[in-house]
């Protein structure tokens, strides 16, 4: 399934992150494993490192393994939601247009 990735960094563990080489060393690692889809990062409206990646999982007993060294290394906030390209959004439709028979009134 596809899913977005999005993590956050405090400033305080971003620049401990920086200075001991550990975010750089996660970020690469976490796109040598994950291979997204595509990836973003940016300064959120908060000033923190942030980032999106899209990726697959396949089974929900990855998250924590997705998760954890966020968290672990850079006391990272770590968000993770399925999302859809406009290819699976086409592919819902059946999908859309039964729920709009049953409940859209």
């Amino acid at each position: 399934m596809r899913m977005m990735v999005s993590v956050s960094i405090p400033v305080e563990g971003g620049n401990a992150g920086i200075k001991n080489g550990a975010l750089m060393t996660l970020v690469q690692n976490f796109l040598a494993e994950r291979k997204p889809e595509a990836a973003y990062f940016f300064a959120d409206e908060d000033g923190r490192r942030s980032g999106f990646m899209v990726i697959d999982v396949k089974d929900s007993s990855e998250i924590p393994g997705i998760a954890e060294p966020w968290f672990l290394a850079l006391n990272a906030q770590v968000k993770v939601f399925p999302v859809m390209n406009a290819q699976d959004l086409a592919s819902a439709r059946s999908g859309i247009e039964s729920a709009v028979k049953a409940f859209g009134g």
